[in-house]
């Protein structure tokens, strides 16, 4: 049993015995495994919460009375919110690392393409697909970001805040990479327009039920539905869709062998931003106390978001029949994003 500042009485030293409280580690929490990974020892606990630590209660409140954060930002209800751990294991340097090769390896694919002379060779049909259907998406993708921006400053611990977070930063890196890699083929592409994608994304039908699904997150107030719409419904839905059910799979086809890996970290991103999500829902879906009033609350946000991303996903098929080449279907590849939604949904109690 973890010692507390309210049940010892003291924030005094040596006031309690704690985990390591006799060894130089100053370890004060359980590890999730039988020693602490470094990831746990940067992140757990780095945010303060008066029921564990701060006996003087919160350090900064705000005029309304309220501390610095409060379990109310969501309707979920835990038992022990600090219980959850990533299993991406990932802080601060972690990620820089990985986005710096992220980065390094989408440059020079794009460099060497183009000193290849590689984007002069795509199929005609096919690059003005890419200015305005690619450069839709980065739109898609920036609003998640952004929402998840926000949504991280609510979340009641640092691991959470820290997997809602680096989820963030995937998805504006994203949205980089792709307005980076517009502009530059598009120099060696005659009659490239950067700003079709925007025009695409505002008034084109096609992408209007993509813009409510990805517009109704970012109004969402409670951080956690944020974080559950996108990982849990958007992304196999919609996300999954469009990056690898179209252009992973069409782009070869027509010419194009430097989209697929601009893209494909992105895959590799969600599967690590889905192990995080997945794991947190199942902390809180089987919580001893709220599980029950969690899974009825997590099966509501399936059934709004679900409602908006299957219309987003239908508003989409039209881009599928747009190439030359047409190497995938939509139903398929619909068909496949329904089996994994199913799959994500049966890990944690919910269904379609």
């Amino acid at each position: 049993m973890v010692a507390t500042s309210s049940s010892v009485g003291s924030g005094a030293a040596g006031a309690a015995i704690f985990a390591d409280s006799d060894s130089r580690k100053y370890r004060y929490f359980e590890p999730k495994g039988q020693r602490a990974t470094h990831y746990e020892d940067v992140t757990v606990d780095v945010q303060p919460d008066p029921e564990r630590y701060l006996i003087q209660d919160w350090i900064i409140s705000f005029s309304n009375g309220k501390g610095a954060y409060i379990k109310d930002n969501t309707a979920a209800k835990s038992s022990n919110w600090h219980a959850f751990r990533a299993p991406d294991q990932e802080w601060e340097r972690t990620h820089y690392q990985r986005q710096s090769k992220i980065e390094t390896m989408v440059q020079s694919v794009i460099t060497n393409a183009r000193r290849a002379g590689a984007p002069k060779t795509f199929d005609k049909v096919w690059a003005k697909l890419l200015q305005a259907h690619l450069g839709a998406w980065k739109h898609a993708e920036f609003g998640l970001g952004t929402s998840l921006m926000q949504a991280q400053r609510y979340g009641y611990t640092q691991m959470i805040n820290n997997a809602t977070l680096t989820n963030s930063s995937y998805k504006l890196r994203l949205a980089q990479d792709i307005t980076l890699y517009l502009a530059e083929i598009g120099m060696d592409i005659a009659g490239w327009d950067d700003e079709l994608g925007k025009k695409h994304w505002l008034e084109d039908g096609v992408w209007q039920g993509t813009r409510e699904a990805v517009e109704t997150i970012m109004g969402t107030t409670d951080y956690l539905e944020q974080y559950f719409a996108i990982n849990i419904v958007f992304e196999p839905l919609v996300g999954e869709l469009f990056r690898s059910g179209f252009l992973m799979q069409a782009a070869a086809a027509n010419h194009d062998f430097i989209t697929p890996p601009v893209i494909s970290a992105a895959e590799a991103d969600y599967e690590r931003n889905l192990a995080n999500t997945i794991d947190l829902i199942y902390l809180l879906a089987n919580d001893e106390k709220h599980g029950a009033a969690n899974r009825k609350l997590f099966q509501g946000w399936v059934n709004k978001h679900g409602a908006l991303a299957d219309k987003a996903a239908i508003g989409l098929q039209p881009i599928w029949s747009m190439p030359h080449s047409k190497p995938v279907s939509f139903t398929d590849v619909r068909a496949q994003s329904e089996e994994r939604i199913g799959r994500i949904l049966g890990e944690l109690g919910l269904k379609r």
